[in-house]
């Protein structure tokens, strides 16, 4: 009992729902801000897409979890959202919406941080 004593900072930290709902909606911005920018206005050297997609989720999905929403629940949320821009995406020039594979990348993202989440819950317990 010692041990989970000792992290009792991390718990509180954890528990501070408004402030991880605050950041999710800044995080939900930020996405969309990037995602919808025309490609001719968008850095050329940034690293590789599918990666950016994958990390961008799963804080997304992270944060909404965190913020108190069930796991399941903060999964399908961010899986849509990404559904969501992808489908904005296609009519902005120089953008390729629509694309499965980013999808796939959003929803694997998405995923990951609930397993991360829900095994820091379990550890924490």
């Amino acid at each position: 009992m010692a041990e989970v004593a000792g992290v009792g900072w991390l718990q509180r930290l954890h528990d501070r729902r408004r402030l991880w709902a605050a950041l999710a909606v800044v995080g939900a911005l930020a996405i969309a801000l990037g995602s919808l920018t025309p490609g001719s206005q968008m850095p050329s050297n940034l690293p590789w897409d599918k990666a950016n997609h994958f990390i961008g989720y799963a804080g997304l999905a992270g944060l909404i979890g965190l913020a108190g929403v069930r796991l399941p629940l903060a999964f399908l949320i961010a899986v849509l959202y990404g559904i969501a821009i992808e489908v904005a995406q296609i009519p902005v020039p120089g953008r390729s919406g629509g694309d499965w594979a980013d999808i796939l990348a959003n929803s694997l993202g998405a995923g990951f941080a609930m397993l991360l989440l829900a095994g820091f819950r379990r550890w924490l317990r």
